[in-house]
């Protein structure tokens, strides 16, 4: 079988070369490239052109821009990639919550993938959770079974699993609490109705402020507004970036967000309001 135009490029940029087998090792791989090559991101939303979430879409995207997007897009172009690569690939609806009041919340605002069939002696039923759309998530694919994974800070709980799915809790250097995953509709016009929901102004989640997060080996790199952070093992460092050079210096080398081809005139645009929105917040004591 050949490789598709999409997938080629993707890989490409990856770094990966040839066609790589359907395997443990290969899912462990690509996960780790992905999160290496391709930051979790709002730029196309927070500029007023929300990319589209169309999987195929977003895979051709990250080929050609390096640029994805947020979960939608991230973990829509992995499933295009895996499903091509001969992976049992299949969704799970995820709501990820901030509050204990909304952790029984039904709204889908989080794609889900399960890749089936890769069993290992520590994980027989053979059922992975590969997850590059956190942004600040874990670095490799989550087995899907109870139990506690990672590294401090970064350590990370997955809770009563079973057939109709599972709660995972995050680790406490992160901007959310957790996620619940149910069987509930995850198919094109879920999601489409819920990027809406998440990417319209003046309420839609993603809509606010610009946030870039890169996850480089055992750090999480963040780029927040105007404020550049770093999470990892020797602790939490924070520096406020409120020149235009240095943010933008800040997304091309601290976070790797491509933003050559963007218009000049829109970047500095967008800097500005997050600059205007920094001050104001500094202003009223970072409340």
């Amino acid at each position: 079988m050949g490789t598709s135009s999409a997938l080629a490029p993707y890989l490409d940029r990856l770094g990966v070369s040839g066609r790589p087998p359907a395997t443990l090792e290969t899912l462990v791989d690509l996960h780790r490239r992905h999160l290496a090559a391709v930051p979790y991101e709002n730029l196309g939303i927070m500029l007023g052109r929300p990319p589209a979430v169309d999987s195929a879409a977003s895979l051709a995207r990250i080929g050609e821009t390096g640029r994805a997007g947020y979960c939608f897009h991230q973990n829509g172009a992995l499933e295009t990639a895996l499903r091509e690569l001969g992976f049992e690939v299949s969704r799970r609806h995820g709501h990820v919550w901030t509050a204990d009041e909304h952790r029984s919340g039904m709204d889908l605002n989080h794609l889900v993938l399960v890749v089936t069939g890769l069993p290992t002696a520590e994980n027989p039923g053979g059922r992975w959770w590969p997850d590059v759309g956190l942004g600040e998530g874990v670095g490799d694919p989550l087995p899907l079974v109870a139990g506690t994974y990672g590294d401090d800070p970064l350590t990370v709980t997955i809770e009563t699993v079973d057939e109709n799915g599972w709660s995972y809790l995050h680790h406490g250097a992160g901007s959310f609490r957790g996620i619940e995953v149910r069987n509930l509709p995850i198919d094109a016009v879920a999601v489409q109705s819920a990027h809406t929901r998440l990417s319209t102004p003046p309420d839609g989640r993603f809509t606010g402020v610009l946030v870039v997060q890169h996850r480089n080996g055992e750090y999480v790199d963040t780029l927040r507004g105007c404020v550049l952070s770093r999470v990892g093992p020797d602790g939490h460092t924070e520096t406020d970036v409120t020149s235009y050079d240095d943010w933008r210096a800040a997304l091309r080398d601290a976070v790797r967000l491509p933003v050559d081809d963007v218009p000049e005139d829109e970047l500095r645009g967008l800097w500005e309001r997050m600059l205007a929105a920094h001050e104001k917040w500094d202003a009223a004591g970072r409340r």
